[in-house]
């Protein structure tokens, strides 16, 4: 026997087994199949939350190949949020993101991100909602015909208004305030002597401009990309409340796709959630400067902070009975834990 006949052999079989698997598509590109999906949401197309969606559009691109397309509609072409959140769950729209408060009229508990004062700086609510409450939160949407993919940065709110600076409690007093349609913003402007007026993002700056209302609170990214400046006069920077994004698929959709499509989704998810948040940082320090040269803006002190904290303090008491008095310490545990590490 020719003693190079064993290694011709496998040499040969080798040859064989690269040419198979050179021919055959790998498993991961069968399972991904040609997908046009639409993500749809409220704001600017170049607000934070919007360049996140592209990015979020570009890594599925990337990640699947070319296979899967998310085209983007931003500024409500589609659709009011609630009317966006209807159609995901219906299965006609696949993919949007929207306040806290809003996905809170599907699962109360999302209001323990609306707690007034709850958060003392974006890096506390990032570990909140990427730790264990967020992500039972987000999991627990599939019942609602959703799958949550992440909880995105709007950042702290502050209040615009026509009439006069916000220096102290007294100030809010009287305004007529436009708020997202939650019971915890309801009450929290009631407690503050205001009179909240529940609108659609998508109407606000209408009723502005028509003075309908007297003012809104939105982060200092949505105050400048929904051109506020130009039917307000007066910015405070209240920072009174933090205001997540959670990003949401239909699950209908989801349902729909081959493990390796979810995993496509999910990893762009993650990615374009980090960059998403750095950009809403940064952009949050560009944005004050910006208003400053068309708004008068005023910082609230640290004495008239603790007032407006003291005052609302029932507002969080009540709404802790209503979303779960152990989701609430398991909120207030995680941030003690967070406080003392630093």
């Amino acid at each position: 026997m020719n003693p190079r006949q064993p290694l011709r052999r496998a040499f040969v079989a080798a040859l064989g087994a690269a040419a198979m698997l050179a021919t055959v598509p790998s498993l991961h590109a069968q399972e991904i199949k040609e997908r046009t999906l639409r993500f749809a949401f409220s704001l600017a197309k170049d607000h934070p939350l919007g360049v996140g969606a592209h990015k979020f559009a570009d890594a599925v691109a990337q990640k699947s190949g070319g296979k899967i397309k998310v085209n983007v509609f931003p500024n409500a072409v589609l659709g009011s949020d609630p009317q966006n959140l209807s159609a995901v769950r219906g299965g006609t729209l696949d993919f949007t993101s929207m306040a806290t408060g809003i996905v809170a009229s599907l699962d109360k508990r999302f209001m323990v991100f609306d707690f007034p004062f709850l958060f003392n700086d974006a890096q506390e609510a990032y570990a909140v909602a990427d730790g264990p409450v967020g992500t039972q939160l987000l999991t627990d949407l599939h019942q609602h015909g959703l799958v949550g993919l992440g909880i995105w940065d709007l950042g702290f709110r502050n209040m615009t208004n026509s009439k006069r600076p916000i220096a102290r409690l007294e100030d809010v007093q009287g305004l007529k305030i436009r708020v997202i349609g939650s019971p915890i913003f309801i009450d929290l402007f009631n407690g503050l002597g205001a009179n909240p007026v529940p609108m659609t993002f998508g109407e606000v700056y209408g009723a502005l401009e028509s003075r309908a209302i007297d003012g809104q609170d939105n982060p200092l990214g949505v105050i400048e990309s929904a051109k506020f400046a130009e039917v307000q006069k007066f910015l405070s920077l209240t920072r009174h409340v933090y205001t997540g994004m959670p990003v949401v698929m239909s699950k209908k959709t989801w349902d729909g796709m081959s493990e390796a499509e979810r995993r496509v989704i999910r990893e762009a998810a993650d990615e374009a959630k980090i960059e998403q948040r750095k950009i809403t940082q940064a952009k949050e320090a560009q944005s004050v400067d910006t208003l400053r040269k068309s708004m008068q803006v005023n910082e609230v002190s640290a004495a008239e902070t603790a007032r407006l904290r003291q005052k609302v303090q029932p507002i969080n008491d009540k709404f802790a009975r209503e979303v779960g008095e152990p989701l609430v310490q398991q909120v207030n545990a995680e941030l003690a834990r967070l406080r003392a590490a630093k």
